[in-house]
């Protein structure tokens, strides 16, 4: 199927309308973000969502899909009242907070005029930003379905990074399609379910706050007057989607395994792969540089130890990511094999203390509460770095009674962000292939594409065509 310019997705907004928690007993109030949540920033992201067509058994086609929403959606928000609420500045502190007076979600209906299987997969802004539609910034969840020409459909998760991380987000879309299977019934959401935990004053600042050096060296505050010009980051990243298949994973962990008492999870051997890959490429650069560097957005929920957040972190709903970054000499990356730099990331990742670590962001960020803050490493400080945040590590289920989802993707806007990054998704059906959305080096995305590892998206791939 040829596809289509990026002129030629022509969508169309067929409604956008407002849908309300539907348990009277939730009053209006205000939740104060806790500091783990505001350091991420006021930044929308979405998980998209790519349905094959239909089957002609399926009664009511697209129309049975929006209606599955307009009935569920109620039900799914009395679990995850935030994401009814509007963030809201407040005018004393600058500071934001989210003002839960079940203003509603976003449900926006739309159809686009061209199939499904016409868009061009190997690049993000000429298929998947080309069907993920504006919503306003106070906005917390905007649920945008669209139909497409051929009887397929997408279903964009808009939601905006001060409420939730990736575990958080994809625990709402997991909860949403088992409430949409069972008819929404809360009662028939398993005998032993836990109950969505919102309680953000887990996570308090010391009196006074203390951190490290070292954390404190990891971080910055920064604003457009120091972050590189907008041409100068558009023209120096490319946005590529990919796939690597259950099979080259597989061949990248035995390669990295020197005994199985050692054998790298499947993020390690595929990170140490990239290491080297990014080290090759730096090496080959015009400008000398001595050090690369990788990033992991970890997940702390599963690796703290403390008796008081173990059991919070249980269905916790809000931001609990660790940023863990490695460097190393380039020539030191290349020259080692593949075992020892899997090695090394593992030595990365699990040496932290998390505890301590969540505890110490918390009292760095309650001192610059006002500033806009990231990590160096994110945005482009120093040297190159590639960093990566593992969707494929959560829970996904899509299926909400039509099927699973061809490609479920986080997605956002990289801005002026000088750093590599990968966003790593499990292929929905459990094959144990990844989906990835890369903001990349020209120089990278060469090197990755020329391996035959990292394949670039297509239709056909995830069976989007006729």
């Amino acid at each position: 199927m040829p596809t289509v310019g990026s002129s030629e997705v022509p969508v169309r907004v067929l409604s956008r309308r407002l849908v309300k928690a539907s348990d009277p007993s939730l009053q209006p109030h205000v939740v104060t973000f806790s500091n783990l949540d505001l350091y991420p920033d006021n930044v929308q992201a979405s998980i998209v969502c790519l349905y094959p067509k239909l089957p002609k058994s399926s009664p009511g086609g697209f129309y049975a899909v929006v209606s599955t929403f307009e009935d569920v959606l109620p039900t799914l928000l009395s679990h995850f009242y935030p994401l009814a609420g509007r963030i809201v500045i407040n005018p004393s502190s600058g500071v934001p907070e989210l003002h839960c007076h079940n203003q509603g979600a976003e449900l926006v209906v739309g159809e686009v005029g061209v199939a499904l299987g016409s868009l061009d997969y190997g690049l993000a802004e000429e298929s998947l930003k080309k069907i993920m539609l504006p919503y306003p910034e106070d906005v917390t969840l905007s649920v945008q379905l669209l139909s497409f020409a051929c009887g397929a459909f997408s279903v964009v998760w808009a939601n905006n990074n001060l409420l939730n991380d990736g575990n958080a987000i994809t625990m709402c879309v997991r909860m949403w399609s088992e409430l949409a299977r069972t008819g929404g019934s809360i009662a028939t959401v398993g005998a032993g379910a836990v109950s969505v935990n919102h309680d953000r004053s887990v996570f308090r600042p010391r009196d006074p706050p203390a951190y490290s050096d070292a954390l404190d060296a990891m971080f910055a505050t920064y604003d457009d007057h120091r972050t590189v010009n907008a041409l100068t980051a558009a023209a120096s990243f490319l946005e590529r989607l990919y796939y690597v298949e259950a099979s080259d994973i597989a061949k990248l962990r035995d390669m990295a395994t020197v005994t199985e008492l050692q054998r790298p999870s499947r993020v390690q051997a595929v990170s140490a792969y990239l290491w080297k890959v990014l080290a090759a490429v730096v090496a080959a650069s015009r400008v000398p540089e001595e050090r690369c560097c990788m990033g992991w957005m970890v997940d702390a929920r599963r690796r703290v130890k403390s008796p008081e957040l173990v059991p919070a972190m249980r269905n916790y709903f809000g931001n609990v990511t660790a940023y863990a970054l490695g460097g190393a000499v380039v020539e030191e990356i290349r020259r080692k094999p593949l075992a020892e730099v899997a090695a090394m990331v593992r030595e990365i990742i699990t040496s932290i203390d998390y505890d301590e670590y969540l505890q110490e962001l918390v009292d760095w960020v309650e001192v610059h509460k006002t500033e806009h803050v990231m990590e160096k490493g994110v945005l482009g400080m120093g040297s190159p770095t590639l960093n990566q945040t593992v969707f494929a590590s959560f829970p996904l289920d899509t299926d909400f009674g039509f099927g699973d989802a061809a490609l479920a993707l986080p997605m956002c806007d990289y801005g002026r962000l000088c750093s590599g990054y990968l966003s790593v998704g499990a292929r929905p059906g459990g094959d144990g292939s990844w989906l990835l959305s890369a903001y990349i080096w020209p120089q990278l995305a060469a090197a990755l594409e020329s391996d035959g590892i990292f394949k670039p998206l297509t239709a056909e791939y995830l069976g989007l065509t006729p």
